[in-house]
């Protein structure tokens, strides 16, 4: 009879629940795509001595709505930007004025920042001899992942772009020149 009472108790305590293979798990929420984003308007003058003579340099960064803009991975779409450059003798005169497009970066870039970056800046960074340069970098919006370049400017107002050698892993020099002494879109 111990023995029934035993099995009894057991059968009542294994058999009152059962075991569920269901995991519940909180849905993970999809984030709230926003308006397009835009950076903010940028802009840069600086006073330089260059061959001798006094030059102004201005730089100037606007979102543009002509532009295809470029989405992440969650689908936030971006806007791109357009980046003009000016470069003024002491006399007021423009020596240099161009605008730039992550189009005039697309020799340096990968597929991926062709589709998803977009042309972050552009920067007065020294004057060496004849020449002018400037690091300019196309991004991944709101992230610190970019393309860094380098831009250079001729005396006789030929451009020249190349990735900045220290972020270039296979270390070759893709350099590119063309003259443009008048007011030009890339």
């Amino acid at each position: 009879m111990l023995w029934l009472a035993v099995l009894a108790m057991m059968v009542i305590g294994c058999g009152g629940k059962k075991k569920s293979d269901d995991i519940i798990a909180p849905k993970a929420e999809q984030p709230k795509l926003q308006a397009p984003i835009r950076m903010q308007d940028y802009a840069q003058t600086t006073n330089i001595k260059w061959l001798d003579k006094n030059y102004q340099v201005e730089i100037r960064r606007v979102p543009d709505d002509s532009l295809r803009m470029v989405k992440d991975e969650t689908g936030q779409k971006f806007v791109d930007n357009r980046i003009s450059l000016r470069i003024l003798r002491a006399d007021g005169s423009v020596f240099f004025s161009r605008s730039f497009t992550k189009a005039a970066f697309d020799a340096y870039l990968d597929n991926d920042y062709r589709q998803t970056g977009i042309l972050e800046g552009l920067v007065f960074d020294k004057v060496e001899g004849a020449n002018l340069f400037f690091a300019a970098s196309v991004c991944h919006p709101q992230t610190d992942e970019y393309i860094p370049m380098i831009v250079s400017v001729s005396s006789l107002g030929d451009i020249g772009i190349r990735r900045d050698s220290e972020m270039d892993t296979n270390g070759g020099d893709n350099a590119l020149s063309t003259n443009t002494n008048d007011e030009d879109e890339v």
